[in-house]
């Protein structure tokens, strides 16, 4: 084969890129500030009551509110990070740095709101206090579940517009939006953790035991401890880098393979640089008869073919090496 140094990547302009993350940001961002509303609003509303009650499980739901609303804070400040251009220090651009800020978020649900659950719920359960008036704890979690609910539906919309023919957890599993990932589940944890409020408050009014409440506390720290556990294991995945999904890669090799120029697509690599960049390596085995000058104008046409099936190739390196000296160690779609 006559083709050698006819691999290159073309780049997007740096402000093309900026713009179209900042574009196909917008609806994680209408979801973040959409929960950073209700939350705030909500935790005021929860910590008013805990005060008046004095419940133990509505305290927690306050809490639970407040870190929801400093988390969301986050990461609106890693979505407003991440869409900085490309510079000499960070070529690729600064996509990832939402990922280390989900991840923030993920150990803040842990240590601050489980912890503060958990140790409230101890304490109410060894040094148990009767509950004030309980219909105002009733009224503050009736309002809450519309406001949860409401952010929840937008989190969700969001997620739906995305997933495609997968299901939900299949959804949950390949998405690279941590951002909307993240309300999705803190929103499902505060709707379960509202109900099992509201159950603590009850069964602790009828049966005249204060410890119930407690108890309720206590549980709703264990399901914030999972909810963290999770955002933690989707966020550490994307951190390492996650390659793109396999209809992605299986479109491409269908734009590659089209060309009578290639005689076979050798390995498709790529990595998320951003929830919606993608850069892939190829490594293709050309015919011997194709020359440098024409592999040079086959590999910006193959580059252009690639964006035009997938807007989300961010960058593109087309490597032309035959089948027999390419590492196929990853398999194609790694």
């Amino acid at each position: 084969m006559r083709v050698r140094s006819a691999c290159r990547a073309r780049l997007p302009g740096r402000a093309t890129l900026k713009r179209d993350r900042e574009a196909s940001g917008g609806g994680s961002n209408i979801a973040v500030w959409g929960a950073l509303a209700a939350n705030l609003a909500i935790a005021a509303a929860k910590f008013g009551a805990a005060a008046f009650t004095g419940s133990s499980s509505m305290l927690s739901e306050g809490f639970h509110s407040a870190v929801d609303s400093t988390n969301e804070i986050l990461l609106l400040y890693g979505e407003h990070r991440s869409k900085r251009a490309p510079d000499k220090s960070h070529p690729f651009g600064y996509g990832r740095e939402l990922y280390f800020w989900s991840f923030v978020v993920a150990l803040m649900i842990f240590a601050v709101g489980a912890g503060l659950a958990l140790y409230e719920g101890y304490s109410h359960i060894v040094q148990p206090e009767p509950a004030g008036d309980p219909l105002v704890n009733y009224a503050v979690l009736g309002l809450a579940l519309l406001f949860e609910g409401t952010s929840w539906v937008i989190g969700i919309r969001k997620m739906a517009a995305s997933k495609g023919e997968r299901g939900w957890w299949e959804a949950v599993r390949a998405s690279k939006d941590p951002s909307t990932l993240a309300v999705v589940f803190e929103d499902s944890a505060a709707l379960i953790g509202l109900v099992i409020a509201a159950l603590g408050v009850y069964l602790s009014e009828v049966l005249h035991e204060p410890r119930i409440d407690g108890i309720a506390s206590l549980v709703i720290g264990g399901l914030l401890a999972v909810v963290a556990a999770l955002l933690a294991r989707e966020a550490k995945g994307l951190l390492i880098g996650e390659p793109a999904d396999d209809a992605l890669i299986a479109r491409m090799t269908r734009v590659l393979e089209a060309d009578d120029a290639i005689l076979r697509v050798n390995h498709i690599r790529s990595v998320h640089i951003a929830p919606d960049a993608v850069f892939t390596a190829i490594s293709a085995d050309f015919r011997d008869t194709v020359t440098m000058r024409e592999g040079e104008e086959l590999i910006e046409a193959l580059e252009r073919r690639l964006r035009d099936e997938a807007p989300e190739l961010a960058e593109i390196y087309i490597r032309p090496e035959k089948a027999s000296r390419a590492s196929t160690g990853f398999g194609a779609g790694s």
